[in-house]
């Protein structure tokens, strides 16, 4: 069994970031003049004291250095603890929620997933609005942070494919993980700041332009009114987070280079062709159907066409309208959106784009070796060949996520949902995108009316939709635990 005191000491440091962030809206609720402040401050007591006390209890001796085994403990057991004081505030807060809509609603903003089992957030007090943008902005940064500097040698999922693409020392990007991380974490910041400070100057108020921004960036998709981004009726707003949400769906090194100038990537890299290649191509299909069959203006099709694809595909989940009612072609093609996600070292969820490359390109070499037995024929991936333990991961990820979510579109059936909406909930928790279909989930909809039953099975969708799986699934095997 792997020693456990390391991995308790850095938790109990995040959770004193955590208790610091629970500040923020404490302090904004105050100026308000809002008694919400109280239970933000006392939800902080409460996590710095548990968080103190693990990193005094468990204070080592000499430098961490934690094995793998101890880095898939830390790797799941701080999400959901986390989730678990996160949840803190709502239960103490004017929203009065019950512990599992509480946990549900921190795991969402957490994992950037964006359902909500909140109502009435127009007259929602701006501190839990900000916790709620917050969570987004913390998991956000979370996640990046992991897909660069733990999945990858961990081997999960054709995760160490990103770190080859990403920060090998021939392409001198930044050879030193650490370095790697901290120029994502300033990358995403310039962009949360440059939409910040745009939707601000389209008119939007500081706060709204604040919140959205940090959905916008983290491909979240928490917004501070039950209309979503609908709200605003203002097209320019709707083409500046459309442009936000593609951009929080990249690879974030990305940035990097470009900023370097180095822009290479811009022509050679197959992920962005394929990730903006699928946008375009099912925005344009949308859009087509949307006026031709709903006679939709054209400009406004192409426009609401691509803002939801952008905010599917990237798994954000705002929306302007319902377009659960647009036909069954464009519900379709939502549908299927709801399982790609964005490219590898974004923070949007799903299967992402690479895993699907690898995939195209076995399956396209099987293919092509029944034709020409006796051809070698290996698979690539930007020009490179694809190692076989890549190629299994990647397969073993693929099977288990379809496994994952027959499993949890079961578990949802039990406890009575319908058809669509057992499916979808299935699908938008384990992709982390956050509105589903149909009339309960729908994006006009929302998850208050689930049973709580059904709410906890949804938490461990996302959590394992965020955590690729396979990190979760190793703690269940007994081997795991032995020594």
């Amino acid at each position: 069994m792997p020693a456990l005191r390391p991995v308790l000491h850095v938790i109990g440091l995040l959770l004193g970031v955590v208790a610091l962030a629970m500040m923020l809206p404490a302090v904004l609720d105050w100026a308000d003049g809002n008694d919400g402040w109280r239970a933000f401050a006392a939800s902080a007591a409460a996590t710095l004291f548990i968080g103190g006390g693990l990193v005094l209890a468990c204070q080592p001796s000499r430098r961490i250095d934690l094995t793998v085994r101890q880095t898939f403990v830390l790797t799941g057991a701080s999400w959901v603890l986390i989730c678990a004081f996160a949840a803190l505030p709502f239960v103490f807060g004017s929203t009065d929620l019950s512990y599992a809509k509480a946990y549900f609603e921190a795991m969402s903003g957490l994992t950037t997933t964006g359902s909500t089992v909140l109502t009435g957030l127009d007259q929602m007090p701006r501190g839990i609005l900000l916790w709620r943008s917050l969570l987004h902005m913390l998991g956000g940064i979370g996640i990046i942070v992991m897909a660069v500097a733990i999945l990858p040698f961990l081997r999960i999922g054709g995760m160490q494919l990103f770190r080859t693409e990403s920060s090998d020392r021939s392409d001198k990007l930044l050879p030193r993980v650490s370095q790697m991380a901290n120029a994502i974490v300033v990358v995403y910041f310039v962009l949360m700041g440059t939409c910040l400070a745009t939707l601000w100057a389209l008119g939007l108020g500081f706060f709204d332009a604040l919140c959205h921004a940090l959905s916008t960036i983290s491909t979240g998709g928490f917004a501070n009114y039950d209309a979503s981004i609908g709200q605003f009726r203002n097209p320019s707003v709707e083409i500046v987070i459309t442009i936000f949400m593609l951009l929080g769906g990249m690879t974030l090194p990305l940035f990097i280079r470009l900023g370097r100038g180095d822009f290479r990537p811009l022509r050679h890299d197959s992920q962005l062709h394929w990730y903006l290649g699928i946008f375009a191509a099912f925005a344009g299909a949308i859009a087509l159907w949307h006026g031709l069959v709903n006679d939709a203006a054209p400009l406004y099709a192409i426009r609401a066409a691509a803002f939801t694809v952008a905010s599917i595909l990237t798994t954000t989940g705002f929306a302007t309208e319902d377009y659960s009612l647009w036909g069954a072609f464009p519900i379709a093609c939502i549908f299927f959106l709801t399982f790609l996600g964005g490219m590898t070292g974004s923070t949007s969820g799903g299967i992402k784009i690479f895993r699907l490359q690898v995939f195209y390109s076995v399956a396209k070499v099987q293919i092509d070796r029944l034709m020409q037995p006796h051809r070698v024929i290996l698979p690539l991936f930007n020009g490179r060949v694809v190692a076989e333990p890549i190629v299994f991961s990647v397969l073993a990820f693929l099977t288990l996520y379809g496994m994952s979510f027959g499993l949890i579109a079961l578990g949802l059936a039990l406890f009575g949902l319908d058809l669509v909406t057992a499916l979808s909930g299935a699908a938008t928790a384990l992709g982390n995108v956050g509105p589903g279909l149909g009339e309960m989930i729908g994006p006009a909809g929302n998850f208050a009316s689930i049973p709580e039953g059904a709410l906890w099975i949804l938490s461990f969708g996302m959590l394992l939709g965020r955590l690729e799986l396979l990190t979760v699934f190793v703690l269940f095997t007994p081997a795991f635990w032995r020594d």
